[in-house]
């Protein structure tokens, strides 16, 4: 079954996958992706998550990428650096100053060659009062798209992808990612995860 879901961008298709009538799975297609320019104060962008520009991985960029929400996409160097990352209000104000105007953080790490994720993350956003979001589906469609346009994931990878987030709050999500097309042309992005069931009811016309 298809909804249609307003998220204050337009109308988002969201489709059910059903087993008998346990509700199993569902995906939400999201926009396209916009990707902002690569910042080039990665200092500035250590320093708000607590870290050291050392800890980025130095072979991609840190980017601003929207699938209907902005995020500043900021990758480190593997698992272990996520989890020492903490987020400070102040320090993102600072952080803000610099970017002229303020975003949330999706931090994460590629995972190693044969792993069942694809990506290891955290989202902070703490001048928008959420100190720490343990799934962040609106942010793991731009990760996907950041994975295929920068070729960490193949075109044939990215229709199959593994978001592990909330680990490091004892509240461990699993977020999938389906992304067609290719690097610098993407047609469609999708995330999904399992669902659980709280609750229904019945419009009346």
């Amino acid at each position: 079954r298809r909804f249609l879901f307003g998220l204050g961008v337009g109308p988002t298709p969201v489709d059910l996958e059903w087993e008998g009538n346990r509700l199993r799975f569902a995906w939400m297609t999201q926009s396209n992706p916009e990707f902002g320019p690569e910042v080039s104060d990665r200092e500035a962008v250590a320093d708000a998550i607590g870290l050291s520009q050392g800890d980025l991985d130095p072979d991609l960029p840190v980017q601003q990428v929207s699938c209907g929400v902005p995020f500043l996409l900021v990758p480190l160097r593997d698992r272990p650096t996520v989890d020492r990352a903490i987020s400070d209000a102040a320090a993102f104000r600072r952080l803000g100053a610099v970017l002229e105007g303020q975003l949330a953080v999706f931090l994460f790490a590629p995972s190693k060659s044969g792993a069942e994720e694809t990506a290891y993350s955290r989202m902070f956003a703490p001048t928008f009062g959420i100190a720490e979001d343990p799934a962040t589906g609106s942010a793991s469609g731009p990760l996907g798209c950041y994975l295929l346009r920068h070729s960490v994931v193949s075109p044939a990878e990215a229709g199959r992808m593994l978001n592990v987030q909330g680990v490091a709050m004892g509240r461990e999500s699993r977020i999938h990612i389906s992304i067609e097309g290719t690097r610098d042309a993407i047609t469609l992005v999708k995330v999904g995860g399992e669902a659980v069931l709280l609750g229904q009811g019945e419009l009346v016309a």
